[in-house]
């Protein structure tokens, strides 16, 4: 394919793996009051929608074979 005209040299490659930066990232913003309540709000709304989901979701999923155990039906009583 396409090889590289110049060499690197071998001295390079070993000293990009080691190289620290002096210039320090400015600091993190801190959130505001504000940003706090909206995704505590949020936060909320989430967990409330998975725990009603799964208040009415659970009725759904019973497989209806312990209500209707002990019934017998009018075709399996001797006529």
């Amino acid at each position: 394919m396409f090889r590289r005209r110049e060499a690197v040299p071998f001295s390079f490659v070993a000293e990009s793996e080691r190289f620290r930066s002096n210039v320090t990232p400015p600091p993190a913003d801190r959130a505001t009051v504000p940003e706090l309540l909206g995704r505590s709000l949020v936060g909320l709304t989430v967990v409330a929608g998975l725990v009603g989901s799964l208040l009415l979701g659970l009725p759904a999923l019973d497989s209806g074979q312990s209500a209707g155990h002990g019934k017998q039906s009018t075709a399996s009583q001797g006529r």
